[in-house]
């Protein structure tokens, strides 16, 4: 999230949004259908072998057709993959990135973890 903030906030005009979407998309006003998708998204990518037909067919159930999930499973699975790679090869952030958020959205990932 930290990475993609200036685009979502490009998109939305939306600065408080994307506010709370870093800080906990449990959170943040969103519709029904979006906190489905993320949290599907975030038991994807740090539980992926927790995820189950029933897992889908919320996703169904919240409005995404058989299209719409598969864009969401690639997307995830794409990130994952990039991250893994990046992580693999002992990649480095870039220096503008804030050290703040970085070890802020570290925290958060290892608490979603535990």
């Amino acid at each position: 999230m930290t990475h993609h903030g200036a685009g979502l906030r490009r998109l939305t005009k939306n600065d408080e949004l994307v506010r709370q979407l870093k800080k906990d998309f449990r959170q943040a006003e969103l519709a029904d259908a979006d906190r489905v998708m993320l949290e599907y998204s975030e038991n994807l990518a740090l539980r992926p072998g927790d995820c189950s037909e029933t897992d889908v067919e919320r996703l169904r159930e919240a409005g995404f057709g058989d299209a719409e999930i598969l864009d969401i499973v690639q997307v995830v699975g794409y990130y994952a993959f990039v991250n893994r790679l990046a992580n693999g090869l002992g990649v480095e952030l870039e220096d503008y990135w804030d050290p703040d958020e970085v070890a802020e959205a570290a925290h958060v990932r290892a608490h979603l973890r535990s």
